[in-house]
């Protein structure tokens, strides 16, 4: 039984749902039978992340370059994702989830569509847990779009050069309006990131799990969030400037805070999970 503290928890954690294809392979399944018991897996870790109170996931569910993918996958995986969509619907608003939808959406099939866009609606003024679906979506595109706004903006005389700065392009990217990841998990023993939330990942804490996606369990993810717990994430700084930090003091160079998510030191409240 892991314990996780109950106030040292991630704000936002992004997970990478890798190894559908493989635990499929290994047990002579179809690669579709693979991907249904991953979405098992995704509704187990909405739950446990409901429990633990995290503010935000967002779930890796179908790149860009994943379209490239055999026809009959792709169509099964959107099948998939409508049937998960609709099977998760009431507990969804029952427990005051927002659904989001990141990436390029057009592309999305209407099956799909006509679940997704009703249900991001009905939910949007719910505030107990932002959970964001990746679809359809890449990184580096995102980060192309934005920059294609700011270059928009400043060609026509909105903005000035200079006003093209970290924050601006930070603010025109859907994947990190719930703010940057502050954990980013991945599953099937890979360590890769594979295009996933590039630019709110800078001081990202990794974590890659050995075990394949549809064996990750809630204590898996527990374990996840107990080892980020275990860090000291220091931005740039030393040791000692976070130390100050954590007890309310300036450090000697003047770094302000903001932004900052030291440790909590102080009390060791914690939930056993």
């Amino acid at each position: 039984m892991t314990l996780v503290e109950a106030r040292n928890l991630p704000s936002h954690v992004g997970i990478i749902m890798d190894g559908n294809g493989r635990w499929a392979q290994q047990r002579n399944l179809s690669r579709v039978r693979g991907h249904k018991e991953g979405s098992h897996a995704a509704r187990r870790i909405i739950r446990a992340a409901r429990r633990l109170g995290l503010r935000a996931l967002t779930l890796y569910a179908f790149s860009e370059q994943n379209w490239a993918r055999p026809e009959d996958e792709v169509d099964a995986l959107m099948e998939l994702l409508r049937e998960f969509l609709l099977s998760e619907r009431e507990e969804i608003l029952e427990n005051g989830i927002r659904l989001n939808a990141v990436g390029n959406l057009g592309r999305l099939p209407a099956l799909v569509r006509a679940v997704l866009d009703p249900l991001r609606r009905e939910s949007k003024e719910n505030h107990e847990m932002t959970l964001t679906l990746a679809l359809s979506y890449g990184g580096r595109e995102e980060i192309v779009n934005a920059a294609r706004e700011l270059a928009r903006a400043v060609a026509a005389g909105k903005l000035a050069p200079e006003d093209v700065t970290e924050q601006a392009l930070h603010g025109l990217m859907p994947s990190l309006q719930v703010g940057d990841p502050d954990l980013i998990i991945r599953t099937s023993g890979e360590r890769r990131i594979s295009n996933f939330l590039l630019y709110g990942l800078a001081y990202s804490e990794l974590h890659f799990a050995d075990v394949l996606w549809p064996d990750f369990t809630a204590e898996d993810f527990y374990q996840a969030i107990a080892s980020y717990q275990a860090r000291e994430r220091r931005y740039g700084l030393t040791g000692n400037q976070i130390e100050h930090l954590s007890l309310g003091q300036q450090p000697a160079n003047g770094t302000s805070s903001n932004g900052l998510r030291p440790a909590d030191r102080a009390e060791a409240a914690r939930i056993a999970v």
